[in-house]
C-alpha cells in the first residue's frame, strides 16, 4: 500500500506519488483496455469517431495536428499519467493524430463508463477535471513561450520542462533521450531545425547541457536549475550604455 505523502516529500516524489494514485484508482473503478505502443503506432487519427479516452501508463506520445494546407503540427507531448483524446468530447472526433515515440502503455477508457464511474467516485470526477486543467495550462504556457522567448530559451525551456516531467514520474532527470527529431522539436517550438540545432550547440557551449555521444539524441543534462536560470537570463533587459 502506498504511504500518505507529507510535507518532508519533496514535489516530485508527491508527484510521482499522485500519478499513480490516479492510475490505480481508474483501474478499481472504470473497465480498461490495454494496448502495447511501439514507436510509431496511432492511438487514434484526427477526424476518427470519438469514443474512448486514453490514458498513458507509460511511454511517450505526441500529438500532431493537421493544418489546412496539409502541414503537420506537433502541438504536444505526453507523459505517464497524462489524458488523451480531451478534445474529442467537444466535436465529437478527435482533433489531433496521437503518435507512440517509444514503447509503451496506453489504456483505453470508454468515455460513457468513465462518466457513469465519475458519478459514483467523486476522486474520479476529481481527477478529469485536474487532467483538463493541466491541458488548459500547458497551452497557455506553449503561447507564452513563443510569444515571449527567444529560440535559444525556447530550447532551454523545452528541455527543462521535459527533465523536469520526468522527474514528475520518479525518472531520472540528469539525461534524457531525445525522441523527437530536431526538425520536430522546431515544429513543436515554432522554430527552424537550423535554429533548434543552433540553440542546443549553444547551450552546450555554457556546460548547461552536454551530449552522450555522436548521435547526440542522448543529452546530459546536470542540473535542470541551470537551463531555467539560461532562461531568466534571456529575459533580462539589455543594460544601457550610454554614448
Amino acid at each position: 500500500m502506498n504511504r500518505a505523502a507529507t510535507p518532508a516529500d519533496p514535489p516530485p516524489a508527491r508527484h510521482a506519488q499522485a500519478i499513480t494514485q490516479g492510475l490505480e484508482l481508474l483501474q478499481r473503478h472504470v473497465p480498461l483496455r490495454k494496448r502495447l505502443l511501439h514507436a510509431g503506432d496511432a492511438l487514434y487519427r484526427s477526424g476518427q469517431d470519438f469514443e474512448h479516452l486514453y490514458v498513458l501508463n507509460s511511454g511517450l506520445v505526441k500529438l500532431v495536428r493537421l493544418a489546412a494546407d496539409g502541414r503537420e503540427q506537433v502541438v504536444a507531448l505526453q507523459f505517464r499519467g497524462d489524458w488523451l483524446g480531451l478534445d474529442g468530447i467537444a466535436r465529437e472526433h478527435y482533433g489531433c493524430d496521437a503518435v507512440a515515440l517509444d514503447t509503451g502503455e496506453a489504456w483505453a477508457v470508454r468515455y460513457d463508463d468513465l462518466l457513469h464511474a465519475c458519478a459514483r467516485t467523486p476522486e474520479l470526477l476529481k481527477m478529469l477535471h485536474e487532467a483538463m486543467s493541466r491541458e488548459i495550462g500547458r497551452d497557455r504556457e506553449s503561447l507564452m513561450s513563443v510569444c515571449t522567448l527567444s529560440a535559444d530559451a525556447r530550447v532551454a525551456d523545452f528541455l527543462r520542462w521535459w527533465a523536469e516531467s520526468l522527474g514528475d514520474r520518479g525518472l531520472r532527470t540528469d539525461q534524457i533521450t531525445l525522441r523527437m527529431t530536431r526538425a520536430e522539436i522546431g515544429n513543436y517550438l515554432g522554430l527552424t531545425l537550423e535554429s533548434v540545432s543552433r540553440a542546443l550547440s549553444k547551450l552546450a557551449k555554457h556546460a548547461v547541457i552536454s551530449f552522450c555521444e555522436k548521435g547526440r539524441r542522448d543529452v546530459r543534462i546536470p542540473d535542470v536549475a541551470a537551463l531555467g536560470a539560461f532562461v531568466q537570463r534571456s529575459l533580462a533587459p539589455e543594460p544601457l550604455v550610454l554614448q
